[in-house]
């Protein structure tokens, strides 16, 4: 295996990882920020419980979120230092906004809502907490316009072989990066209300099997309280019903807006990067039919051998266009147009080592971009399905004492956390061969876009990348099970692992804004 194949397997496995944690991080922040907004309005005690409980597993997973993302930073450097030069004058801006900006005033107005409880007064302590969570929203932006320059560069003239950037406001308003913003916002909803619907069905099935309540010939609840389960009250039944119930309505919404804002995300795709979504639906031929499943050479990058099982006539082209007869062109077709316009070899350049003169293969892997694409639908629409249902059969006020239906709810979890995951390794690998994808618009003009394999740095070993890829994913590993053991810790303990004082004293009795003499520890609720 030769460095950049390597480089690339580092880069994807540090990039999947720690997007793992930002949507979380990003709907998460949004929901506990709302709960704490319904307490500071309603003053009803399970408010507050879910906004520090929730709030405390946001907090886990904000902290193994920033100390992932560090490294992407340094990989820039590190394996793709001619990808660096080539777009240092474009993301140096997005890049600089999202450090010193985003990332410094949710990092700053995060410490003072951990820190400021019953310190601050309620309003600018609910204020530092929205701040914060705005904060990772406009740091998701700048990264996302970052990432969309890459998709299609804009606002750039070439200079001696580079891009630099003569319109900022062509790069902070690309319409690939208008789009995948709410994208991905509404991707990262998809994965909060799953987490609290998977999470709060695991509690309603816990106070059942604790006795705590049980059901009538109706079948529905009988909420009680237990003196041998502290904090396992009638509050706590709140709890986890009203958060199985807006994890579930929150993960619909996201569904809904996923789809819309993906529809208008696949139409530039369409006319943007051509071949990324022909090789996504296996559409060897011109066509108007979108293929719900394929079988044969799937899984290589040519459509030697592909045949559509099941078609769904014109919904291909209104996917692309807005119609159900305007022909897409398929991969045969654009072959010849992609040759033509950008070389059928590597050019002759020191820059290439011994790359130079290889054939260039235009066609993605199939496997990845046609099964990616559908993944990233099947568990986002699986995900509200199960919300859905969940509604349903949490109508009367539980959930059914089943092991294996609590499983599966707990498990469901990770159904949005892979729809995301599917989506951006669709959305990457789709890209090849380019890793700044052309633009339509600058050809014939001074087009600008690079192969990626002109991209890893030139004085880079493979023996010196093996050692951080082995490096980076050891690190990482260790850094997940520290998050899985944290989260599954504090979950178990449900609202007593966030608040340990209801072990002593009913919450709702007491003025949660109001310091307590033995209580020194600024640091509790962070812990």
């Amino acid at each position: 295996m030769e460095a950049l194949d390597i480089a690339r397997w580092q880069f994807g496995i540090t990039t999947v990882y720690h997007f793992l944690m930002v949507p979380l991080t990003i709907g998460l922040g949004l929901v506990v920020a709302l709960l704490q907004t319904l307490w500071l309005r309603t003053g009803k005690a399970e408010y507050l419980r879910m906004t520090k409980f929730w709030g405390k597993l946001f907090l886990i997973n904000f902290i193994l979120g920033v100390a992932t993302g560090i490294v992407q930073e340094f990989q820039f450097g590190l394996a793709w230092s001619e990808y660096s030069r080539f777009v240092g004058d474009v993301f140096g801006a997005p890049l600089a906004m999202e450090a010193l900006l985003a990332f410094f005033l949710e990092s700053t107005f995060l410490g003072l809502w951990i820190f400021g409880w019953k310190k601050l007064p309620a309003k600018i302590h609910l204020a530092c907490l929205w701040i914060a969570v705005l904060g990772s929203v406009v740091s998701a932006y700048f990264i996302l316009v970052a990432n969309s320059w890459m998709q299609h560069p804009v606002g750039v003239e070439m200079v001696n072989g580079h891009p630099q950037m003569v319109d900022a406001w062509a790069v902070f308003t690309n319409n690939t990066a208008l789009v995948a913003f709410p994208h991905t916002l509404f991707g990262a909803l998809a994965v909060a209300g799953g987490f609290l619907l998977g999470i709060s069905w695991y509690h309603l099935w816990k106070r059942r099997q604790l006795g705590i309540d049980t059901v009538d010939e109706k079948k529905k609840v009988v909420v009680g309280e237990s003196d041998q389960h502290p904090g396992r009250d009638k509050t706590d039944h709140k709890v986890w019903l009203r958060g199985l119930r807006i994890g579930a309505v929150v993960a619909m919404l996201a569904f809904a807006g996923t789809a819309i804002s993906g529809d208008m995300q696949g139409k530039l795709m369409f006319q943007q990067q051509p071949m990324k979504m022909a090789a996504a639906e296996a559409a060897c031929q011109n066509g108007t039919s979108f293929s719900v499943l394929s079988f044969g050479d799937v899984g290589s990058t040519n459509c030697g051998d592909v045949v559509a099982v099941i078609e769904i006539p014109g919904l291909l082209s209104f996917l692309a266009h807005g119609d159900f007869t305007t022909d897409v062109k398929g991969v045969n077709s654009l072959i010849p147009e992609y040759k033509a316009k950008y070389g059928t070899t590597l050019p002759d350049n020191p820059i290439y080592g011994d790359r130079a003169g290889q054939p260039i293969q235009y066609v993605p892997v199939m496997a990845v971009t046609y099964w990616g694409f559908r993944m990233m639908i099947g568990f986002g629409g699986l995900a509200a399905l199960a919300a859905l249902v969940a509604l349903f059969m949490a109508r009367k006020g539980t959930v059914p004492s089943s092991k294996w239906l609590m499983r599966l709810a707990v498990f469901g979890i990770l159904a949005p956390f892979g729809a995301n995951s599917a989506g951006w390794i669709f959305t990457e690998l789709g890209r090849q061969p380019f890793v700044v994808a052309p633009n339509p618009q600058f050809d014939g003009i001074d087009p600008v876009f690079m192969f990626t394999a002109a991209a890893v740095s030139p004085g880079v070993s493979a023996g010196e990348l093996i050692f951080s890829l082995v490096s980076f994913t050891t690190v990482y590993a260790v850094l997940l099970v520290v998050e899985v053991v944290l989260l599954v810790k504090y979950i178990r303990g449900g609202v007593l692992s966030a608040m340990p004082e209801l072990a002593a004293k009913d919450d709702s009795q007491e003025d949660p804004e109001k310091p307590k003499k033995d209580d020194d520890d600024v640091l509790a609720f962070a812990y």
